[in-house]
């Protein structure tokens, strides 16, 4: 292998203020920090993938920020269902304005970022409309030849688990996103969160990683009609720019695990 792997860490669904059983979601966030910091070589860009805060304030956002200033990477978030785009905006110093979805690109070297809102205002399953989707098409289309990462939070597959499904990008959504995606071969990966568990999936035949959630994991299930939590470890995600290959880990985090 020739120089350094070009890492980049997911952070995914802390919600920060939430109060759900299982522990304390800022305490939980600062030993999934922990761990990353231990890596080698440390990550070159972190990406936050929504559901940072457990109400949308202003304070969870900033307490987010406080947790993962020790990484000391550059930091792009982007919202989920539970997330305030303004305040998120504020925080996070993203582009655009107010409550319009969260959408922009950056060049990460190796990797080009390109970060879609699935948000739905007002619900907890995801949405990608027509005027989304075309700014995705459009996005894609301005760099072809830079291999890229879309990240989004609603991950765009089934799970089979009655009531994360229900919570989903629906079935028609799923079906324009790889009618895109499928359009753009230096597409390498979309990565989402959302589902607090780490699943493994193929839209128009490119990978979809849903990585895990550094606060509770949702217990698998494939009869629950309702959300179900469970007592397995919280973890984070790692996308690895390996001479030229990605490659992505999903990481426990668990006590013999932490400083």
């Amino acid at each position: 292998m020739s120089g350094d792997p070009f890492v980049v860490v997911q952070i995914s669904d802390p919600h920060i203020g939430a109060a759900w059983e299982g522990g304390d979601p800022a305490a939980m966030l600062a030993d999934a920090v922990a761990h990353v910091a231990l890596l080698v070589p440390a990550p070159a860009a972190v990406l936050v993938a929504g559901d940072i805060a457990g109400h949308g304030a202003d304070a969870e956002y900033e307490r987010a920020r406080e947790l993962l200033a020790p990484l000391g990477a550059p930091l792009y978030a982007l919202p989920g269902n539970h997330d305030e785009r303004a305040a998120l905006r504020r925080s996070f110093d993203l582009p655009g304005a107010g409550a319009e979805p969260v959408q922009y690109s950056v060049d990460l070297g190796p990797l080009r970022l390109v970060v879609v809102d699935s948000v739905r205002a007002g619900e907890d399953r995801g949405e990608l409309d027509a005027e989304r989707l075309a700014w995705l098409d459009a996005e894609l289309a301005a760099a072809p030849d830079l291999p890229t990462l879309i990240a989004m939070h609603h991950p765009p597959l089934v799970t089979g688990v009655p009531a994360i499904d229900a919570i989903a990008l629906p079935a028609a959504d799923r079906r324009a996103l790889g009618d895109v995606v499928g359009r753009h071969a230096q597409v390498q990966r979309i990565v989402a969160g959302h589902v607090h568990r780490t699943i493994a999936a193929t839209l128009a035949g490119l990978p979809v990683i849903a990585a895990p959630s550094t606060y509770v994991p949702l217990r698998l299930d494939f009869r629950a009609d309702e959300i179900l939590l469970a007592d397995e470890p919280p973890g984070f995600a790692l996308h690895v720019v390996l001479d030229g290959e990605l490659v992505s880990h999903a990481v426990a985090v668990t006590a013999d695990r932490r400083r």
